[in-house]
């Protein structure tokens, strides 16, 4: 998730990242202040430097490359990998952005470089669904659980979520990507809440992909509320008891949003081994995939190992084959 533990500075000066086309690893390339560390298995003490600077190299690194587009015209619209069948590809892809946090820790910077860099692997990833024919992307971005986390750090959280939608809602206009948020709004902030819906109308009728992000969202709350929908439907003689099943409750849940509600697969970074309340009824046949890298370090060849792990696997659904 992109919200965790590590406190961060009030005064945030940030200079605004861009987001690279393509970060997939190449033998030989050149050293880069957001390049990967090896995850538990770093060899002496990283160097330490400012965020402004490290920022800032990465502006002048990244000059010339603006325009990027996830056009399928694109001159760096990415291919299918070699090898994977596109009958296979996962229809829905869930996501746990963990790892923001120890990433920044890792080169001594504060917890909100780790969350601005997590914002460039979403973007990367994003495009990635879109090219490659993945119908949902749903992130965990910020769990209703981490409402008790330092004021400061919510605070900045709030504000990297204004800024990454009004930053790239044109291009979801653009390249056909709709954008729904599920959780509890009430506590976001009310510039926040009519961003979203704002964003949610405009990019209603887009197809090509369906981004859902889960701010202030509980997986356990998803099914009490569906639950609670239910049961007062079934006092008013609306439905009946007999008609209650799965189907009805999956009509009541948050990710009644999208036309495929269940993750065919779902990827969690930084090496945890949990779900960490989210998503509970829909990953229940759900293939997993824990990546070790930070999330700040999942880039293109992290997702297609976990893409080639998917495309291994056989899915019985309780059969047996």
């Amino acid at each position: 998730m992109l919200s965790l533990s590590l406190p961060i500075p009030a005064n945030n000066t940030l200079i605004p990242l861009r987001p690279n086309s393509s970060r997939s690893r190449r033998a030989g390339a050149e050293s880069h202040p957001f390049s990967p560390l090896p995850y538990r298995k770093l060899h002496g003490p990283v160097e330490t430097t400012t965020l402004a600077k490290v920022a800032l190299r990465e502006n002048v690194r990244d000059e010339g490359r603006e325009g990027n587009s996830i056009s399928g015209d694109s001159p760096e619209a990415e291919p299918l990998p070699e090898g994977f069948r596109e009958d296979m590809m996962p229809k829905h892809v869930a996501v746990i952005m963990d790892g923001n946090a120890r990433w920044a820790k890792l080169r001594s910077l504060p917890a909100s470089a780790g969350h601005e860099a997590g914002s460039r692997s979403l973007r990367e990833l994003v495009e990635l669904c879109a090219h490659w024919g993945i119908r949902v992307l749903t992130v965990f971005a910020f769990s209703y659980d981490n409402w008790i986390r330092p004021k400061v750090e919510v605070d900045f959280l709030m504000t990297l979520f204004e800024r990454e939608i009004k930053s790239q809602l044109q291009n979801f206009v653009r390249e056909g990507i709709r954008i729904s948020v599920i959780g509890d709004s009430s506590k976001l902030p009310k510039s926040l809440q009519k961003l979203i819906s704002d964003a949610e109308e405009t990019t209603k009728d887009n197809s090509r992909l369906q981004l859902i992000v889960a701010v202030s969202y509980s997986g356990k709350y998803d099914i009490v509320q569906a639950c609670k929908s239910i049961a007062s439907k079934v006092k008013d003689g609306v439905i009946q008891l007999e008609d209650v099943g799965e189907g009805l409750i999956e009509q009541e849940l948050e990710t009644n949003c999208t036309e495929f509600p269940y993750p065919d697969l779902l990827i969690r970074t930084s090496g945890e081994q949990r779900v960490s309340n989210f998503l509970l009824w829909q990953l229940a046949y759900t293939e997993f995939f824990f990546a070790e890298a930070l999330w700040p370090d999942f880039g293109k060849a992290e997702f297609v190992e976990a893409l080639e792990s998917f495309q291994q696997r056989q899915r019985r659904y309780g059969a047996r084959r």
